[in-house]
């Protein structure tokens, strides 16, 4: 016995499983390939019994197969972000303590420096991919509480930590949505969301997998691109983050009429459109039914617990909700001292579930603390419930935002931009924006006598954090708002970028 996902897409053997930037391939490609990379990865084991695979590899379908190949060899997958600069890339390396690390070609210099002086092995991706078949070959069986996958995230609180999910939580995850969004193996998604997000790895790839279906990977975001692509008739469905489909409404504005009508008619025949990863501002929603006739489906979830809420496929709509809990999800609503609220009542969403994660890793005093006594996964978001849908109102702590679809500690942030050599103290924010959700804003008190250029900090920020986490607007004040105890007032910085008085610079 196998894995399951790999005992369905025996089933698919001949069908098109991924259309990628190096053409396509069946799911019988697939196979041959993730069992060519599992069979270097084991060299000679049995089972890489949960050891971390590091990788970052371009998406495709050379990604999906590392992926596969890793699973099937027993080890847990540790995607890395193709966007990460080398210090996000570093702290993942250090904290995972990975066997091996898995890089593309494209990708290889990223890592320059990184893995000899944590005796690290590098792997080519094409090279694992590449290798010849090994005959008769036993791979491991890794049971449904064996750790598959590890995804980093800021998480509830706090800075960046690996968030550990077994098979078992991944399957959960993947029929919940497979039975909730009517999947196929008739299905032709297209992707155009990173593949180190819950988000791209599972609601898009996995569901596609496990169902037989078709996935279009593309190696990156152009909304004129991915408008010709809906418009060729063949794709049936398409998910992104509300930043994606303002670009996708920006790009459709600025194009002619006969265009236009083209990518209109296009998006008309997919058969579901999904939102998620962030609040989708009505306007959005409104606009993109005017343009494509789709009323966008929403949904809630998150790294730890996969998704959780979800719209119906057939049913109203309501803009701002998130509709009710997935097939197997158990959801409520409670209060501070983790009592249940009544209906109508705000509380925060705890779900339980064999879709809820395993651990974080090598956090164990964190780990428990986000679970209730009775085993509660604790969200970290408010909701109120209305007629059996739920409508988020916000994070509880200040301190986790939300920038388009990526969950961001605003404490890594701040510790980061205090270790350049002019700033004394910063407070980072985020401010509300009709694109983003969340415009990541910093407010910097800079040492006496110092004249920092703005641009020059953020070039140097973007130097040692992700682009998500690089502040959009910085400003400089002589000293922060702080309360009686000392503590940054975060809710005063944000009045702060108001105030035009203040020196500040708007980035991209």
């Amino acid at each position: 016995m196998s894995l399951p996902l790999v005992d369905r897409a025996v089933e698919h053997a001949d069908r098109i499983a991924i259309v990628g930037p190096e053409g396509a391939f069946t799911y019988r490609d697939l196979l041959d390939r993730s069992a060519a990379v599992a069979a270097v990865l084991l060299a000679g084991r049995s089972d890489l019994c949960e050891a971390r695979i590091c990788y970052l590899v371009s998406p495709g379908f050379e990604h999906v197969a590392v992926q596969w190949g890793i699973w099937r060899a027993g080890g847990i997958a540790v995607p890395m972000a193709t966007s990460h600069p080398p210090a996000e890339l570093a702290r993942i390396l250090d904290d995972a303590a990975p066997r091996a690390v898995v890089v593309d070609a494209e990708l290889g210099e990223r890592l320059e420096g990184l893995t000899s002086p944590r005796a690290l092995h590098c792997r080519s991706s094409a090279d694992l991919v590449a290798s010849p078949p090994a005959p008769d070959l036993d791979l491991p069986s890794p049971a449904p509480d064996r750790a598959a996958l590890m995804i980093y995230t800021s998480g509830t609180t706090g800075r960046p930590k690996g968030a550990v999910s077994t098979h078992g939580n991944l399957q959960a995850q993947v029929t919940a949505l497979v039975e909730a969004w009517g999947w196929s193996r008739d299905d032709h998604i297209l992707l155009t969301l990173p593949l180190h997000h819950v988000h791209g790895i599972v609601n898009v790839l996995t569901c596609a997998l496990w169902s037989g279906a078709c996935c279009q990977i593309l190696s990156s975001f152009d909304a004129a691109d991915v408008w010709e692509r809906i418009a060729r008739g063949d794709v049936t469905l398409y998910m992104a983050v509300p930043t994606l489909y303002r670009r996708l409404i920006g790009a459709w504005e600025a194009a002619d009429e006969r265009t236009r009508e083209r990518w209109s008619h296009g998006a008309r025949s997919l058969r579901l459109m999904v939102s998620g990863s962030a609040a989708l501002p009505v306007p959005t929603l409104e606009r993109w039914q005017e343009i494509t006739g789709h009323r966008l489906l929403e949904r809630y979830g998150m790294t730890e617990i996969g998704m959780a809420l979800s719209n119906s496929l057939s049913g109203e709509r309501t803009p701002g909700q998130v509709g009710a809990p997935l097939p197997g999800v158990q959801v409520r609503l409670a209060d501070p001292d983790d009592h249940p609220v009544t209906e109508g009542r705000p509380g925060e969403i705890h779900v339980r579930g064999p879709s809820v994660f395993k651990e974080y890793w090598r956090q164990p005093k964190e780990t428990e603390d986000a679970f209730t006594r009775d085993g509660w996964f604790r969200t970290g978001d408010l909701a109120i419930e209305e007629a059996g849908s739920y409508k988020i109102l916000g994070r509880i702590s200040q301190d986790i935002l939300k920038s388009g679809g990526e969950k961001i500690s605003a404490l890594e942030i701040e510790d980061v931009l205090r270790t350049h050599p002019y700033v004394i103290d910063c407070a980072v924010v985020g401010i509300e924006d009709p694109e983003w959700g969340e415009r990541v804003c910093a407010a910097v008190e800079a040492r006496e006598g110092a004249d920092p250029d703005l641009e020059a900090l953020r070039a140097w920020a973007r130097d040692r954090l992700a682009p998500a986490k690089v502040p959009k607007n910085v400003i400089v004040v002589d000293t922060l708002p702080r309360n009686a105890m000392g503590k940054v007032t975060k809710a005063a910085v944000r009045d702060l970028f108001a105030n035009a008085s203040h020196r500040g610079l708007d980035g991209d």
